[in-house]
């Protein structure tokens, strides 16, 4: 028996204000998308991993929340395994989704992942973020990443409503500008060109270009961030139907050729090189037995315009510390030798968090296929998703990397 893992199917609902809709509504969205895109039903699937945190946070659903979102919708009597791990909750049901296939246990697995975080409260949507980092050490953990560098003057200290990951994001960002030389300069090249992707993509939260200048004009968040350098809080939900390589004949199926899942060590700050996002794409590598070299484009975790340039540095695209200058030089860009989040990015896509690693799947296999419009990627064969989620010490709690390829 071939156990290879294909991905047969994928559905995104479009990111971003859904007052009116309740995250079953998404949920059942983009399963049912993914489905007519693999050209099967619910019967045909013989497992589901859903992954949310905001069922449980702001609706309350604290247990079963896949059951709830999606029996309304036609999944009933098969197993439905609740995901949550911050955000690469997504991420993560792929990863259980493809190990269930190759495994064995079923023909076809069906992974989920849906956020609503807009409230009429705002606050309450910001709030779930709280519970992605050590709760009890929270005070501690934000005092040792301030530390990383000198102190802000009093002049670009900001207080206002923001997650606490930004808070997170801008202190990474001073250590590795102070280190290497980042600038903000590099940061608004990152955040101008993902927003210059996302006028073409129609399910993107924002779908507006701006100029590097009007980036850094922008309002501040926690310097040195300013609001498009950011990811919104979005509502969102997308999917994607794992298969066995020998139970199809469908051309446009895409390969997985490999999926890593990782969780943070203790090292030291100054040590780059076992940062749980290198390590995640080491091991992916590894397992599809191809190098950086071979990538032809990436989605990658981009919260913060900074996000893109650490994991640019994590998946091997330049040397560490280089992510700054090689993402101004439009290496990144559509038009670049290595196009990089041709979405628009968490920053313009935006990121209900669980839904956000199952998005940067549903671009990817689009980008395999060749439809993916006025941001196609000429030609791409090998594609790479980075999704990060939560914060234990000074890195991501999980990380997680697939690499995809075309099958024809």
């Amino acid at each position: 028996m071939n156990r290879e893992a294909l991905i047969l199917g994928v559905g995104a609902t479009p990111f971003g204000r859904h007052l009116d809709r309740g995250a079953g509504d998404l949920a059942g969205q983009a399963a049912h998308e993914a489905l007519r895109d693999a050209g099967l039903a619910p019967a045909d699937v013989g497992a589901v991993f859903h992954a949310t945190v905001s069922q449980k946070a702001i609706d309350g659903q604290h247990m079963i929340p896949g059951q709830v979102a999606l029996r309304p919708h036609g999944f009933a009597g098969v197993p439905v395994v609740n995901v949550e791990n911050a955000c690469a909750g997504g991420a993560t049901a792929l990863w259980l989704a493809i190990a269930h296939v190759r495994a064995g246990l079923s023909d076809v697995a069906l992974a989920v992942g849906v956020d609503k975080l807009v409230c009429a409260d705002p606050a309450q949507g910001l709030a779930v973020f709280d519970g992605a980092m050590d709760v009890a050490h929270r005070e501690e953990t934000l005092a040792a990443l301030a530390a990383l560098t000198d102190p802000l003057p009093p002049e670009l200290s900001v207080v206002g409503d923001r997650s606490v990951f930004m808070e997170i994001y801008a202190s990474l960002a001073r250590a590795h500008m102070q280190r290497f030389g980042t600038t903000e300069a590099h940061l608004a090249a990152v955040s101008a060109k993902n927003h210059a992707h996302s006028v073409h993509n129609p399910r993107a939260h924002f779908r507006r270009a701006f100029t590097a200048e009007e980036i850094l004009a922008a309002r501040r968040v926690a310097w040195p961030l300013t609001v498009p350098m950011c990811s919104p809080v979005s509502d969102g939900a997308a999917a994607a139907v794992v298969t066995r390589a020998d139970s199809t004949r469908d051309e446009s199926a895409v390969a997985v050729l490999s999926s890593a899942l990782l969780s943070g060590t203790d090292r030291a700050t100054n040590d780059a090189a076992r940062h749980i996002g290198r390590r995640a794409a080491l091991a992916a590598y590894e397992k599809a037995g191809i190098g950086p070299q071979d990538v032809d484009v990436a989605e990658v975790h981009d919260a913060t315009a900074f996000g893109e340039i650490q994991q640019v540095e994590n998946l091997g695209f330049c040397p560490i510390g280089d992510g700054g200058p090689w993402s101004a030089s439009g290496a990144s860009a559509l038009d670049g030798a290595l196009p990089v989040n041709p979405s628009g990015g968490l920053q313009s896509r935006g990121h209900p968090v669980s839904a956000t690693g199952l998005a940067q799947v549903f671009e990817l296999v689009t980008q395999l296929r060749g439809r993916a419009g006025g941001r196609q990627v000429p030609d791409a064969r090998i594609a790479i998703a980075e999704n990060g989620g939560g914060l234990y010490g000074i890195e991501e709690a999980v990380a997680a990397v697939t690499i995809l390829g075309r099958t024809r």
